[in-house]
């Protein structure tokens, strides 16, 4: 074993390089360190002789790609097609660091194809359940008031629900109608508001002030009851306080406002690249998926209104 590494220990420092230099949040490094601890352990697990009864660690230098095909078959058995793509995402990720390491010479998990995914329209409002939705939220209060500025928020400028929790008192421009967000990464971007959404935070704030004089501009924008930062958690189940009280046709979660947004915008005639820009996509090919929502509505349309079809 001289000169060999345990994957525990590799693990380790990949997820501080993730954490140190590529800006991931804790989530997402929760999530790789999970992913790889369940690689860990399968991998293992096939390392135990017959008649051994101690796992001993598993050495990164022994991983080649037969191992990986059959750790994906056995994610098979008990796991989406997506989640088996995000888990061969990390592993490919976490090699390909041990390559650059000088650890091992090449990434076994390179020789592995991705799975086709399903293709999975996402999930959006129509127009009109998106302002019968806006509409509903009473604004006789603090918390109505903050609920509706939130939500006008999401709607108007398509960000994550990770960002509009992030947002502070100073990320909003009302001079120039936009705000800024950190997204993924902790990269920063200036995203357009409309005025419905800037009257709606306009007005929280104001009510914020005067109730209880507690916004700090470098502070968090949307607080809690406790004066704090809301979660993202709380944003969701905001959201699914509201929405039981109406019969709308698909599930709704802080993302589907999201989905909602990029699939109006398109709608309305927005370039596909200025839409990414907003939603703050890496790639082009993630907004697309959007694309496919408007091509369907188009044939719907066309089906129902040629006269010669």
């Amino acid at each position: 074993m001289m000169g060999k590494h345990p994957i525990d220990g590799m693990t380790g420092s990949f997820i501080e390089t993730l954490a140190s230099e590529k800006g991931y949040s804790a989530n997402t490094c929760r999530a790789y360190r999970n992913d790889l601890t369940e690689f860990a352990s399968f991998a293992a697990e096939g390392a135990v002789s017959d008649g051994e009864e101690d796992k001993m660690p598993f050495m990164v230098e022994d991983a080649d790609h037969l191992m990986i095909r059959g750790y994906l078959g056995f994610l098979h058995k008990r796991n989406k097609k997506k989640s088996i793509a995000r888990k061969l995402s990390a592993l490919r990720s976490f090699f390909r660091y041990l390559v650059r390491q000088g650890i091992i010479q090449n990434s076994p998990a390179d020789l592995i194809l991705t799975p086709k995914q399903d293709k999975n329209i996402p999930a959006y409002l129509t127009v009109d359940e998106m302002f019968r939705l806006l509409d509903s939220i009473r604004t006789d209060t603090l918390p109505g008031l903050r609920n509706r500025a939130i939500f006008e928020t999401m709607y108007s400028t398509g960000i994550r629900v990770s960002e509009l929790s992030g947002l502070n008192a100073s990320s909003i421009d009302f001079s120039q109608s936009v705000i800024k967000v950190f997204g993924k990464g902790s990269k920063e971007r200036i995203v357009p508001i409309g005025r419905k959404a800037m009257d709606a935070i306009r007005a929280y704030m104001e009510k914020l002030r005067g109730e209880t004089g507690t916004l700090n501009e470098n502070g968090p924008l949307f607080l809690n009851k406790n004066k704090g930062r809301l979660t993202t958690r709380s944003v969701a189940r905001i959201l699914e306080n509201f929405v039981r009280e109406f019969s709308i046709s698909v599930p709704v979660s802080p993302h589907a406002l999201r989905h909602s947004f990029a699939t109006h915008m398109l709608d309305a005639g927005a370039d596909l690249r200025v839409v990414q820009e907003l939603l703050g996509h890496k790639s082009l090919s993630t907004t697309q998926k959007y694309t496919h929502v408007s091509i369907d509505r188009l044939m719907e349309t066309y089906d129902k209104a040629h006269p010669r079809k």
